[in-house]
Formats: structure tokens, sequence, C-alpha cells
């Protein structure tokens, strides 16, 4: 077990969509969030912790900033939020476009009042992969320089690991002296329970269209392992509309299927062991605007 001197808590903000998740997964060197193309991805705050030498970063992975449209969207704007204050470190993930939308220019104003007392804040600009003309990079730093005196700005692709380690480098000087915060090897606060949820929504995500996908929760009713190693998962899928339930169940089931079979080899690959999976789904109206079903769906403040 090394010997950590020093810790500190980082946070990832940005719009959604941006590679916040990906970056987070790059950074712990496992996959420690769900990501998919579709934007309010992220529902909760994660941490991903990553260990270099004699330190711990823990990197805090928010929803995306959005206008919040149900009372889940109010409880994701609100986990943003929170996750800007009581850190040592603010890191706002942007696409490579010079041009500073609102929901940055939102969080750039959170960051600058973080930044008077004392905490760091630096630009990642995302997706670098995707950029032709170095003069277009440029021209990105320049406009969110503009904006505000970032102590540290770097250009990555996390999806493809370029500048990540460099990244990790860069951010080692933000670190206070301190103890380990999270135990050798743990790489988020995640449960394995929790994993297994969000695998599923994952490929919910990945698999349908259009609003569905947003409207669907995922509940772990049974999770266990037999003598033989094989792990029980039961996933009960709860969606707010009968005709979305049909949509998840498909003809004959086959969409269904396809959801829990990607699921499951997913699962499988994440705990080493053979997985069995049931997959069930049922309709809860309304269930993002309802107080209860939000917490008993997980989505509960600390």
């Amino acid at each position: 077990m090394n010997d950590i001197k020093k810790s500190g808590f980082i946070t990832l903000c940005g719009r959604p969509n941006v590679g916040k998740s990906t970056l987070a997964n790059a950074l712990a060197g496992e996959k420690v969030a769900i990501v998919s193309p579709k934007p309010q991805t992220t529902r909760n705050r994660i941490c991903a912790v990553a260990v270099r030498g004699d330190q711990q970063f823990v990197f805090v992975d928010t929803p995306g900033l959005h206008k919040a449209r149900t009372k889940l969207g109010d409880y994701m704007v609100k986990e943003v939020g929170q996750s800007v204050a009581d850190v040592d470190g603010i890191l706002l993930v942007v696409e490579p476009i010079p041009h500073i939308g609102g929901p940055e220019e939102e969080l750039i104003g959170r960051i600058r009042q973080q930044k008077r007392q004392g905490v760091k804040a630096g630009l990642v600009i995302n997706k670098v992969d995707t950029v032709g003309e170095k003069e277009k990079l440029l021209s990105v730093i320049d406009a969110y320089s503009a904006a505000l005196d970032w102590d540290l700005v770097m250009p990555i692709s996390a999806r493809t690991g370029d500048g990540v380690e460099e990244l990790l480098s860069e951010l080692s000087v933000w670190l206070p002296q301190g103890p380990r915060l999270f135990p050798d090897g743990m790489t988020s606060d995640q449960s394995e329970r929790q994993m297994m949820s969000e695998i599923v929504r994952e490929h919910l995500l990945t698999a349908l269209d259009k609003e569905v996908p947003h409207g669907v929760a995922v509940e772990v009713t049974k999770f266990s392992q037999r003598d033989d190693d094989i792990i029980d998962c039961s996933v009960t899928i709860y969606c707010e509309k009968e005709s979305h339930k049909g949509i998840i169940i498909g003809k004959k089931g086959a969409m269904l299927k396809k959801i829990s079979t990607g699921a499951r080899e997913d699962m499988e690959r994440f705990m080493g062991e053979k997985v069995y999976l049931e997959t069930w789904v049922k309709v809860k109206e309304n269930w993002r605007d309802n107080p209860a079903a939000i917490q008993n769906f997980g989505y509960t403040e600390d």
C-alpha cells in the first residue's frame, strides 16, 4: 500500500455531453461512470479515485448543468452547485468551441466565487482529437482566458487518453497535505449494486430514442452471489408511460432482450464473474416529479 502524503477533491463540471464521465473513467483507469451520447446521462455526483505515487486524487463527476424541467432535474442542478463547494479545485470541462455558452457562463460565475476563497480553477478543453487546426484551439483558449484567470489550461482527449496523465501531473500541485481519503484499490464511491443499476441504465440510454430513456429509473431488487460464484441480479426498470413500457420491451420482447444481454455482458466484465440477470419493466407515472420516488431511486442529498 502506498503511503499517501497528499490528497484532495477536484470537481469536474460542465454542460451535458462535454465528456466529464469519459474523463472520470480515464482518470480512474477503469469504468466508474456510465457514458452515452444523450444529455443528462449522469444524475448523481460520482467520485473517481486516482493514485499516483504518494498522491490520491478524488475527482467528483457531476451532472451536466442544464435547465431543469422536473424535480429530478432540480436535484441534478443542485448537485452541480454543491459539487463546486468545499473542494480543493474545480475543472471546467468544455468542448473546443470558441464561444462561451450560457451554462459555461453560469459555471464560470460560480467558479469565480470559489476562486476568491482560494480554490484552484482549471479549464480542460476536451475532444481535441476532433480539432483539425491549432488556430481553432487557440481561439477557444483566448475566449475562456478573457472570462477568468485560470490556474491551469489543458487541452486533452478523454476518449483517446491524450493529455490525461499530463493533466494529473499538473494537478498534483493543487493537492494539500493529507492522508488517504479512500481505501487502497478503491476507484469509486459507487457500490457494486449501484454500478449494476447504472450499467442497465447505460444500455437503456444507448438503445432507446427521444424522451423514453430520460424517463427511466433502474432498481436492483436482488444482488447476491452463489457458492459457485455466479452472481444473481434482478433489476426492475421503471418508466413513466404504458406506451414507453411497450417500447422498452419491444416486439416479442426483442428490445428488452437486447438491453439485458448487453448489460449482462458489461456486468460480467465489471465483476469478473458470470452474471444471471433478470429484468422487469413497470410503469410509475411522472416519477421524475415525485419527491418520494426520486428519493427511493437513490437520488438523495447527503
